[in-house]
């Protein structure tokens, strides 16, 4: 399995990148500071353009006749298991949990759908504005507060529901050794395709090799990925 998760890495990051050069920094100081610096300052200067962009989200849900509030929050695991207040902006209906509890319950074919993927491809709880927010990664905007506040990163896993924890099973240790990220290896690479498990291995992959070369790797990948729509839903 490292292998092939060895072929993915230099697959989607380049030839060139060298997955024997990245082996476990999460010790590592420096690489630490800087990660945490970088995130402090950009992610900074990225919240002043969440003012106009929440404006226009506000407006267009409005327009459809939604006038429910439009940053989604939810508790989060976050690094060493704690738990944290996530956001981002709405792109389901406002009961989204309760919807879903009832559609697992009535369709069987959803509920392994959901089993397996911990997601649905064609969801119904998501609004018109919601799926144009999804596919151009949007909704994910509102997380740059959760890294100036620390809770997470630009570069990291992603960030898992309290009730996955048990899903998570063995590879829950591995990836709560990081920060959750607005981006990581797995949403460079399949983005929303895979099932829960490759997402798992994949996650558990970075939080073995990160650093410096794979963050980098991974955060000029991101740009390509969700210019190109790659993957999006």
């Amino acid at each position: 399995m490292i292998r092939e998760l060895d072929a993915t890495a230099k697959y989607v990051l380049g030839d060139k990148f060298d997955c024997s050069k990245v082996k476990a920094k999460s010790k590592n100081k420096l690489y630490l500071f800087t990660k945490r610096l970088f995130d402090i300052i950009v992610s900074f200067l990225c919240c002043i353009f969440l003012i106009p962009i929440t404006l226009i989200i506000k407006i267009a849900y409005m327009l459809n006749g939604d006038f429910h509030r439009i940053i989604f929050v939810q508790e989060r695991i976050g690094k060493d298991g704690k738990l944290f207040k996530f956001y981002k902006y709405r792109s389901m209906v406002v009961n989204a949990d309760e919807v879903l509890k009832e559609m697992l319950a009535k369709d069987k074919e959803l509920a392994r759908e959901y089993r397996i993927n911990k997601k649905l491809d064609n969801d119904p709880r998501i609004t018109k504005v919601g799926k144009i927010i999804r596919r151009t990664s949007i909704d994910e905007l509102p997380q740059l507060i959760n890294i100036f506040l620390g809770d997470m990163s630009f570069v990291g896993n992603r960030p898992y529901l309290p009730r996955e924890k048990k899903d998570m099973g063995k590879y829950f240790d591995d990836i709560v050794k990081t920060k959750p990220g607005l981006t990581g290896f797995w949403q460079c690479s399949l983005r929303s395709r895979g099932t829960f498990l490759d997402r798992l291995k994949m996650e558990q992959y970075y939080s073995k090799h990160q650093g410096f070369r794979f963050d980098v790797s991974i955060f000029f990948k991101t740009f390509s990925v969700v210019l190109g729509r790659d993957g999006a839903k």
